[in-house]
């Protein structure tokens, strides 16, 4: 947070001027409030969206913010006014995305200020610089003084200066000199005297309208990249032409690799169109010798300067085609009639939101890359939602196959350099189409005409940190605002989505069948009778089978899920019990081979495992329960030879090593990967012949509203990823609770039949869409002040439901799924109903976080 120690030397006054609505960044400032002040005269030219610096609080402190819109009446009380304008290439943000700023806070209960800061790239708010630039009137000044006029007589007026002022002192003088030519950090400029000396003399210049002094955004994590670029002059042209021709160049005669960088200097520049002519210094040095190039250099051949250099996360991936429609390939009847219909809400000037519901493999993103052709064409732009930063790669791999058009990729896994050059491409309108996690919502992309929100049943979307928006809302949100279709893609729709369609509040296209490949057939074993055999392993006997059947020869590859991560899931001691727990959640540690360590998948937290049981001194130390290393292992060891690779969040947290794992599969340098739930996702390789969920009991036994939906889209996935090319597919599920309605809606192929279940529960229980949630959760490092704080809470909560006679019920306190997180004890409390957030309407004690429309009530 930006706090700048300030003296403003203005006190509050009468609004009299323009009021504006700031939303305030400070340490423990604004919460949910924005606040309103006065823009002076000099600052009447200040838009919504940009950064200002404002007085705040006691002690003529000033602090960042940013102007959300016009002020409201204060009625006649006094305000204060906009201290400076912060410099920032114009606003930060435009008015498509203040208004979504807006709903989001508003929505999700979140301070404004928090939001707008999420959609910023990291660290732009975090520092300001007091930049110096010379004026028209300062240029003025040192050229009369260049010229020896020494009176205004020979210049144009200074507009700004005071006749009666003196000029100002030679050293003043000397500095506005310094100064010309380009803008500069006042930092820069302190010498011996000091900062206060340099500050005084600065204001003395600014006064006479000489030079301007102004707040810059500079950003704390990293600013923009340059490098030192070359070309060929006239000279080097005509020098590097009479080499080609084999002739001697005039003059002292030219070494050898100094003539190769001529000639190949004169090969791009004919290749290349003006624009690019410019190549970078460091590769031709690399290439010819940095000694060739000073020699150029010296004798203007060549000529340098210096140029940004944008970082962009796609330069150097080669364009991959895994699997999806070929070029050229007609749509069927069943994607044309959903491309018919997106073109329908791309012409109407009230659209509705679109439910693309097809089975797994149905050809939806060839109907984004159809509706997307479409957009561009206008004119427009266009974006794209996926849930998880490893399927994002994969999707612009096909889109920057099938399009021609100017992609950025936007998500959290990125640079700090990276996300920033992206944005400021965004912003610029130097794009076609984003595509990314949920952050690539708060982009601000210019001339938006369609939205699409992939796999939009995945939780992922819901963000587990202030603003905790759902992506998928907040889309829908936005393309009510901005009036253009949002077209939402899923197999398996979340049931709050398949309610709206099934009660004509979005529309709905259903994909019947593959327009490539045949579902897969889907075996069912239970492992309860596997378990009866004495098979203590991961693998049935049945999934084994499977696996030797595969004929890799001709390409066959399988995945087998199992989600959780880690070798064992509990470490425990066989004399005593005892448990290696996370000292700060209190939780069971999970054992993890790589690097022989023990991890706390909630915190984060690694401790190294005890050879002996720290309680009563026991070597006899276990490890129960299993997840994709201890998968990926056994799969190792009973196909000795098999190629094996593992995606889970352990190898996605690592740059670029999820696009690797991804592109050795697809490409058949692995026979089998293995993972959690990510590769159930978006995975499109027509190669695939056998899928394996290991556990289907995992999300089940979660204590849970969602448990069973959570399954059955899991399930359903998974068994998606098999069959999808010429060879016929396979699926093997194994369970302890075979009965249960959620595995056997996937084995029967009965999704709508789990609908309907699953909505006659939530109809029962008032749970989403018949009702709303909000979670509130509080933290405490005493355990019996945080149980006291949560019943005392709940007390109040429901004596004001009581009081105001609102539609809602609370239920709690109950210890979170999670009771001990980095040293805090958390107490949940739900809040249900029609409108649960008017329940919280006059506040919650600061101990309190709150997630309104919670994915999850663990």
């Amino acid at each position: 947070m930006l706090d700048l120690d300030v003296t403003t030397g203005t006190a509050a006054t009468p609004a009299a001027g323009r009021l504006v609505e700031v939303a305030v960044d400070a340490p423990g400032g604004s919460g949910p409030r924005t606040y309103t002040y006065e823009l002076p005269e000099a600052l009447a030219g200040v838009e919504a969206g940009e950064a200002v610096l404002v007085p705040f609080g006691k002690g003529g402190r000033q602090v960042l913010g940013v102007i959300v819109g016009e002020g409201r009446s204060t009625g006649g009380l006094a305000v204060r006014p906009v201290a400076a304008r912060v410099r920032g290439d114009g606003p930060l943000l435009g008015a498509g995305s203040l208004a979504l700023a807006r709903w989001i806070a508003d929505h999700y209960l979140a301070p404004l200020a928090t939001v707008i800061r999420a959609m910023l790239p990291p660290g732009m708010l975090e520092r300001l610089e007091l930049v110096v630039e010379v004026t028209t009137a300062g240029e003025a000044r040192l050229g009369r003084d260049r010229a020896g006029a020494g009176s205004d007589a020979d210049a144009e007026p200074d507009a700004h200066a005071d006749p009666a002022d003196p000029d100002p002192d030679p050293a003043a003088i000397d500095l506005l000199e310094a100064l010309t030519g380009r803008a500069r950090p006042v930092r820069e400029l302190v010498g011996p005297e000091g900062r206060a000396a340099v500050l005084r003399r600065l204001r003395v210049l600014e006064a006479a309208g000489w030079l301007e002094l102004t707040w810059t955004l500079v950003g704390a994590a990293v600013g923009p990249r340059f490098e030192r670029r070359i070309r060929l002059t006239t000279a080097g042209l005509e020098t590097a032409g009479v080499l080609a021709a084999g002739d001697r160049p005039p003059g002292r005669p030219l070494g050898p690799r100094q003539q190769e960088a001529l000639l190949a200097l004169r090969t791009d520049r004919d290749a290349a169109p003006a624009s690019e002519r410019w190549l970078a210094a460091a590769e031709l040095a690399d290439r010819y010798g940095a000694a060739a190039l000073a020699g150029l250099l010296r004798r203007g051949l060549v000529e340098a300067i210096v140029r940004e250099r944008p970082r962009r996360p796609l330069a150097g991936r080669v364009v991959r085609r895994h699997g999806g429609r070929p070029p050229g390939t007609p749509l069927t009847t069943p994607q044309a009639d959903a491309l018919a219909a997106i073109g329908a809400a791309l012409g109407s000037a009230e659209p509705r939101p679109l439910l693309l519901d097809g089975v797994t493999g149905g050809g939806k993103t060839a109907i984004y890359v159809e509706a997307i052709e479409r957009v561009l064409a206008t004119g427009r732009r266009a974006l794209v939602l996926v849930p998880e930063i490893a399927l994002a790669t994969p999707l612009v791999d096909r889109l920057r196959a099938d399009l021609d058009a100017r992609i950025a990729l936007v998500h959290s896994g990125l640079g700090a350099g990276e996300r920033l050059d992206e944005w400021r491409r965004i912003r610029a309108g130097e794009v076609d189409l984003v595509v990314g996690t949920r952050t690539a919502l708060l982009a601000p992309v210019p001339e938006l005409g369609l939205v699409i929100v992939d796999e939009e049943h995945d939780p992922a979307y819901k963000s587990d940190r202030t603003p905790r928006f759902q992506a998928r809302d907040a889309a829908l949100a936005m393309a009510r605002m901005l009036r253009i279709p949002v077209v939402l893609g899923s197999a398996t729709p979340s049931v709050e989505t398949a309610w709206l369609a099934r009660e004509g509040a979005i529309d709905r296209v259903e994909l019947p069948s593959r327009p490539v490949g045949q579902a897969p057939e889907v075996v069912l074993v239970d492992l309860r009778e596997e378990l009866a055999a004495g098979n203590r392993g991961l693998l049935s006997a049945a999934l084994v089978a499977e696996l030797e059947a595969l004929d890799l020869a001709a390409g066959d590859r399988a995945i087998l899920v199992i989600n959780r991560r880690g070798t064992a899931s509990v470490v425990l001691c066989r004399d005593c019990g005892h448990v290696q727990a996370c000292p700060d959640c209190d939780r069971p540690l999970v054992f993890h081979q790589a690097g022989g360590t023990l991890r706390c998948h909630h915190c984060g937290r690694a401790a190294p495992l005890a050879s002996r049981c720290p309680v009563c001194g026991s070597p006899r130390i276990r490890y129960l329960g299993g997840g994709t290393e201890r998968l990926e292992r056994e799969v190792r060891d009973r196909l000795p030879g098999i190629r094996v690779g593992r995606l889970d969040r352990d190898v996605v947290e690592r740059r670029g090593a999820a696009d690797r794992v991804v592109d050795a599969f697809a490409e058949g340098a692995l026979d089998i990967l293995v993972g959690t739930s990510l590769v159930t996702k978006a995975l499109d390789i027509p190669a695939v012949t056998l899928v394996g969920v290991v556990s289907a009991d995992i999300a089940l036994n979660l204590p849970d509203e969602r448990a069973a939906e959570r399954t059955y889209q899991l399930l359903a996935q998974a068994v998606g990823r098999a069959g999808r090319g010429d060879r016929p597919g396979r699926a093997v599920i194994q369970t302890y609770r075979p009965e249960h309605r959620a595995i056997r809606a996937v084995v029967e192929q009965q999704g709508a039949a789990f609908y309907d279940a699953e909505l006659e529960v939530r109809r029962r229980w008032g749970s989403p869409p018949f009702g709303r949630l909000v979670k509130l959760t509080v933290a405490m490092a005493d355990r019996d002040e945080a149980e006291a704080e949560a019943r005392a809470t709940a007390t109040r909560l429901r004596e004001r439901i009581t009081e105001r006679g609102l539609d809602a019920t609370i239920s709690g306190p109950a210890p979170a799924y999670i009771a001990r997180r980095a040293e805090r004890w958390r107490f949940n409390v739900i809040v249900r109903g029609r409108d649960p957030v008017a329940v919280l309407d006059g506040g919650l004690p600061a101990p309190w976080s709150v997630d309104v429309d919670p994915e999850s009530l663990l």
